[in-house]
Formats: structure tokens, C-alpha cells, sequence
């Protein structure tokens, strides 16, 4: 394979060209309810040839098979050739030779589909086991990726990606009222890791029961605590897109935002993208454009420190690229994308964060959200009201809204629990891809919650 990419790379006309190819085993199980909906096994191969020609712009050439690789090259150079833009310079980055291998405890290309059936099965039938459960949505899934990276500076990467998942989806009804329950868990490891997990079942199907005796909270303004699933996705939404410099350099409005040495919030608050944590789901040794991944300061004791950059857009703004070009498969060039993105911990014990609260809320997990710029609309999974420094009734249709930097002034304490999201993904521009998202609990005055 080394050698065929490097025929094609030495044809090249253009100032610089990269290839990546990929090859994909996947399988699949679904249930809803007690029907088995899906099971498939995957094999896609493919890849994609990047040419730049500095006066002009970019050419892609994406295809399924390896065979005509001087062909690919060749149209992508002709598609480069046919751009009319501003200049384009690329960051300088290091050429590397690598391959980065995986062994697995258990890996999931042995196991039989029919083992993987029984095992999504079984969580399911937990999930109906519950009374009041009306329908159920219970998926495997793994993946392991097989991908070559070239370019014409010189640089050769092979890696292997492995990837498996459950998702564990309850509803529950009892007349109108319909509530539901989720547990997801997904790691870079083998079949192992998603066995002997009756408990996130068990979770996802109480959650729905309790739900539907929650009341709806009433609206206004409180104090309130975010678990650490709500904060990770808070952080990586409302605050980690707006750190990504594609977007920083096209949008005027975030380039005022967005300046460098600005002051968001208390000395508290340290907000980083680490691509290079091991274990992970945004982990990886390099990035799309073999750029070395690494730790990237992004908040620093409440002031903007960083951004995170693809070669491109770190020559643009004259900044060191931080390995975070990123690409869903071989059918998308690379964008600007966050890896593990999180916040620091604290020193507050979640005891001590709520003790002092007379009325507050305690969010939890997140079932959707939006944001504009820096204002931003989430609604949690469930919630809890905080009385007196305890935690009292469940509440359900939580929705917090705000502005981004308001509430990163109002931040009041950081917990000293970080937790990584047992899944998390990340859909800007060309869907989903595995992502790294964690946080601690974190308590902000004055927030506004919507509700009755």
C-alpha cells in the first residue's frame, strides 16, 4: 500500500497533495421494542486525495476503489487548478512516519453477530422488564477503521481504529404523558467493555418511570448546578465551537468575541481540548492532516487563551496548527473539529456546592439544545430541585437559556469530580464523530430556567 500512495504522491503537479484511505469493518444490531429491527455486518473501503495549488484553492477527488490512484491524484489537481480564491499557505508541520496498532481484550471482529444479538437483547428485555415501558430502542454497534495517511512533504501514517457501542433507549407512557430514558456507552476498546452493563439498562428504564410523576419545574431564575453530563456538552456547544478557528475567521462577529486575552468569567474556569488522553473517543496520535495532537489551554484561570487550528487556518491567523483537523470518513476533507474538550476541576465537593443553596436546581444530562453564537438554549434530560442545601423532587421539562459569556461570569464553583461522558459525539458539517467530552459539576448563580 506504502508504495502505491507514493507513486501517486511523486505524480502529483500540485504544490502539495495528501491521500488518505480507509478501510471499515462495521457490524449492527437493533431492537425496538421485542422486534430485532437490524443486524448487519459492513465492510467500505475508500479515500480521498486533497491537491493544493497556492494561487488557486483546493481540489478533491473522493472514490471507492484503491486501484487508479494517479488518476484521483490527477483530478484533484485539475479541480485545484479550476479554483479562483485567495492564496492558501499551510502551517509547517514536521513530517512524521508512524503506525499506530491497537490490541484488544476482546476483539469484537471474533464474536459472532449472533453473540452480539443476544448480548443487545438481553439489555433490551431489562428495558421491557420495567413496568410502564411502552417501546424501547436498544443498538449495538463497532466499527474498526484501518486508515493510511500521506503527503507530499513526506509524511507516512498507518492507523487502526476500533470503536464499540451500545445505546439504550426507554419510553415510557401511562395516558398522554410519554417520558424517556437513555444510557449510552462507547469506547475505543473491544467487546469487553460494553459486557456486563445490565446497570445503564436498569437506569435508562427507571428514568422513565420516575419521569412520569416528575412535575414540571416552574420558571425563573435560580441557582443552578449542572452534573457533569450537562457541563460537558454545555462546554463543548455552547463554548468549544466558538473556539474553532474555521469558524472564528470566517465570522466577523466571533472574531470580536473571540479575542485572544479576553476575560470570560472568575479566576475558576480552565477549559481545554486534549487530543491526546488515552483511552478516549476523540483521542488519536495525530490528526487528518498528520498533525500531532496534543493539549490545547483554550480558557486559562477565566481568560482566552487559545483556539484550536487545522494547518490552514493557523497560517491564516499566524498560530502553531494544534492537531485538530478532523474528518468524519474518507468522503470529507478534514475541517476544524474539537477532541476531548472539557473543564478542569475544581476543589468543591458537590456537598459543599449545594449546601449553602436555599432553592435551586440541579440539572442533569442534556436531551437537546441549540446555539446562535453566544447565546444558547438547552433542555436537560432531568432534573432535580434543590431545597434547603438537599436535593429534593425530580422535575422534568428543564430548559436553561442564555448568554455564553453571562454565564461564564457566573460561574460560582467547579467540583472536584471530572467525569468523562461514556459517549459523545459531534455533528458540525458532516455528521457525527467521536468525540471526548467531560467536565465536573459546576454551580452558576441567576439562570434562567424555563418551565410552567
Amino acid at each position: 500500500m506504502r508504495e502505491i500512495i507514493a507513486r501517486a504522491l511523486k505524480a502529483s503537479k500540485a504544490d502539495y497533495t495528501e491521500i488518505r484511505l480507509e478501510r471499515r469493518e462495521a457490524s449492527k444490531v437493533v431492537y425496538r421494542g421485542r422486534e430485532l429491527e437490524t443486524a448487519d455486518v459492513a465492510i467500505d473501503v475508500g479515500g480521498i486525495v486533497r491537491a493544493l495549488c497556492k494561487d488557486g484553492g483546493w481540489g478533491i477527488a473522493t472514490f471507492n476503489s484503491l486501484e487508479g490512484l494517479e488518476e484521483r491524484v490527477e483530478q484533484a489537481y485539475q479541480c485545484a487548478r479550476a479554483v479562483q480564491g485567495e492564496p492558501i499557505e499551510l502551517a509547517p508541520v514536521p513530517p512524521v512516519e508512524d503506525r499506530i496498532a491497537v490490541e484488544l481484550e476482546k476483539d469484537f471482529r471474533g464474536i459472532p453477530l449472533s453473540e452480539k444479538r443476544r448480548l443487545i437483547e438481553g439489555y433490551n428485555e431489562i428495558l421491557l422488564s420495567h413496568d410502564k415501558i411502552q417501546d424501547t430502542h436498544a443498538v449495538y454497534s463497532d466499527t474498526f477503521s484501518r486508515i493510511y495517511y500521506a503527503n507530499s512533504e513526506g509524511t507516512f501514517i498507518e492507523e487502526e481504529r476500533p470503536l464499540v457501542s451500545i445505546v439504550l433507549v426507554a419510553t415510557a407512557r401511562e395516558g398522554d404523558n410519554v417520558q424517556r430514558g437513555h444510557e449510552a456507552l462507547s469506547l475505543p476498546k473491544g467487546f469487553e467493555a460494553v459486557e456486563g452493563r445490565e446497570e445503564l439498562a436498569e437506569r435508562a428504564a427507571r428514568r422513565a418511570v420516575n419521569l412520569l410523576a416528575a412535575e414540571t419545574v416552574v420558571g425563573g431564575r435560580y441557582t443552578v448546578v449542572l452534573d457533569q453530563r450537562l457541563a460537558g456538552v454545555f462546554v463543548h456547544e455552547a463554548f468549544g465551537h466558538l473556539s474553532e478557528a474555521d469558524f472564528v475567521y470566517a465570522n466577523p462577529k466571533a472574531q470580536e468575541m473571540m479575542v485572544l486575552g479576553r476575560r470570560f468569567g472568575p479566576e475558576i474556569p480552565n477549559i481545554v481540548d486534549d487530543g491526546s488522553i488515552p483511552g478516549l473517543r476523540g483521542t488519536h496520535k495525530y490528526d487528518d492532516e498528520g498533525t500531532p495532537t496534543g493539549r490545547t489551554e483554550l480558557i486559562k484561570e477565566g481568560v482566552l487563551v487559545g483556539r484550536l487550528h487545522s494547518r490552514e487556518t493557523a497560517a491564516k491567523m499566524g498560530e502553531a496548527p494544534t492537531g485538530n483537523a478532523r474528518a468524519t470518513s474518507y468522503r470529507y476533507p478534514p475541517i476544524v473539529r474539537m477532541t476531548n474538550t472539557f473543564i478542569e476541576p475544581g476543589e468543591t465537593s458537590f456537598e459543599d456546592m449545594i449546601g449553602d443553596i436555599e432553592l435551586g436546581v440541579y440539572a442533569c444530562d442534556v436531551f437537546g439544545g441549540q446555539t446562535a453564537l453566544e447565546n444558547f438554549s438547552f433542555s436537560a434530560a432531568y432534573a432535580y430541585m434543590i431545597r434547603h442545601g438537599e436535593i429534593a423532587e425530580m422535575v422534568k421539562d428543564v430548559v436553561l437559556a442564555g448568554n455564553l459569556f453571562v454565564t461564564l461570569a457566573n460561574i460560582e464553583a467547579i467540583g472536584d469530580d471530572l467525569q468523562w461522558l461514556p459517549s459523545g459525539m459531534c455533528g458540525k458539517g458532516q455528521g457525527g464523530l467521536p468525540v471526548g467530552i467531560g467536565a465536573p459539576h459546576v454551580r452558576i448563580r441567576d439562570v434562567i430556567i424555563g418551565g410552567r
